[in-house]
């Protein structure tokens, strides 16, 4: 509201009333955006609370709770810096949140497949449970990984590639970043733990499910420069054909 270029020096009750009044409605406009920004967040975006802890960075949070740090930054209005405060209480907009089966489960079957082969079956619980620990769909990262080992630690690929999630050495320093701690590859919870992690990480770096799994076998800087490879056009259609299996209770082959 513009102010009078000379306002009285002792202005009646009246007006004082009114400009209390005033006072408040411009508030009230002004805390209107973020109303707004909540309602335009994607019908997949489930808003988590969180309070700010020493350490924690919007891009941190971006892949600890599989969100947008874009949006992280608007829905909580937090300015160019994207600074955060301890103490703070923010909302994060996680992608593909469900409390009835994980991130990004889609509430479809809620009792997953069980191999009948003990130690194939642990490995699927492992991994289940490092996805939903990190927030990203259990039937994907088991997809991934049956699509890669067939829920075997054993196997070592040419490349160096290890274990059920066949996860490169070089890969694994990256995942310590977010793990906040040593990962050993031979292990079964740190494979698994690495292997999500690292499609946490690529679905905050691609705006597609096909190129977030593309990444995973082709490499995140390939799909940026060159999309799709048709091999990697097949990865893909086998993952997400294994994952509908296991989303329907069914065995993944």
């Amino acid at each position: 509201m513009p102010r009078p270029a000379y306002p009285p020096t002792r202005p009646p009750r009246r007006a004082a009333r009114m400009a209390v009044l005033a006072a408040a409605v411009a508030a009230t406009l002004v805390s209107a955006p973020a109303h707004a920004d909540h309602q335009r967040l994607p019908d997949d975006r489930t808003p988590t609370a969180y309070v700010v802890r020493s350490g924690d960075t919007v891009s941190g949070l971006a892949v600890r709770f599989h969100a947008w740090t874009a949006e992280i930054v608007s829905h909580n209005h937090l300015g160019r810096s994207g600074a955060l405060q301890v103490g703070q209480r923010i909302v994060i907009p996680v992608v593909g949140a469900d409390d009835r089966g994980g991130a990004g489960g889609g509430g479809r079957a809620t009792t997953m497949w069980q191999h009948p082969d003990a130690d194939r079956e642990k490995v699927r619980r492992v991994i289940a449970g490092a996805a939903r620990r990190h927030h990203v769909d259990p039937q994907l990262a088991l997809a991934v990984s049956w699509q890669e080992s067939g829920w075997q630690m054993g196997v070592v690929s040419h490349a160096d590639a290890v274990g059920a999630m066949q996860v490169l050495p070089s890969t694994a320093r990256w995942m310590e970043h977010y793990a906040g701690r040593r990962l050993r590859l031979h292990r079964l919870g740190d494979n698994a733990t690495a292997g999500v992690l690292l499609l946490r990480v690529l679905a905050t770096q691609t705006d597609r499910r096909r190129h977030k799994i593309g990444a995973y076998y082709q490499g995140l800087g390939a799909v940026r420069e060159h999309g799709l490879y048709d091999e990697t056009r097949t990865y893909v259609a086998n993952v997400e054909a294994i994952k509908r299996r296991l989303e329907d209770g069914r065995p993944p082959a």
